[in-house]
């Protein structure tokens, strides 16, 4: 493992680092922790960690979604709507939390076509890779925590395509 650790930051308000405990069938468990609260989010399948994820990003406003929900009836969405929330933990604390079968930092840069693109950080390699959408992201963490980073294809995203 690299000593140097040149990948492990978190860069931006909506960083968030995923320790992932546990891998079934195509699911993997863990926790979840962004600065904006001491306490670990519990994932229990990835669907999960998608959605809080999400949430996270609406209540920080960041990154602003390039879509907006649509509601058709009396309820009005939330849009525009930030909650303004005080940072608990630095930097080094979210970057000192660690799962048993990987650690991720994710830094999603855009919320556009329904999507989300950003990096990944897979800190127990100190690699970094672009992905274009969330299903890249999950099967970008998926091949690091269940086959230790090796491709399995030529159509999956890949640990070792370097893309800064």
């Amino acid at each position: 493992m690299n000593m140097e650790k040149t990948q492990w930051y978190i860069g931006a308000p909506n960083g968030a680092v995923l320790c992932v405990d546990q891998r079934g069938a195509q699911q993997f468990s863990g926790r979840l922790y962004h600065a904006y609260s001491q306490e670990p989010i519990a994932i229990t399948h990835m669907e999960q960690m998608l959605f809080e994820l999400e949430h996270f990003y609406d209540s920080i406003n960041f990154p602003h979604p390039g879509t907006n929900s649509r509601t058709f009836g009396g309820e009005i969405p939330h849009k525009g709507r930030k909650t303004e929330r005080a940072k608990v933990m630095n930097d080094e604390e979210l970057l000192s939390r660690h799962g048993d079968l990987g650690t991720f930092i994710i830094r999603v840069q855009h919320r556009q076509n329904s999507s989300w693109q950003g990096r990944i950080t897979w800190m127990d390699e100190d690699k970094t890779v672009y992905f274009r959408s969330m299903w890249e992201m999950l099967k970008l963490i998926d091949s690091a925590v269940g086959t230790g980073g090796q491709d399995e294809s030529l159509d999956e995203p890949s640990w070792t395509k370097q893309t800064e």
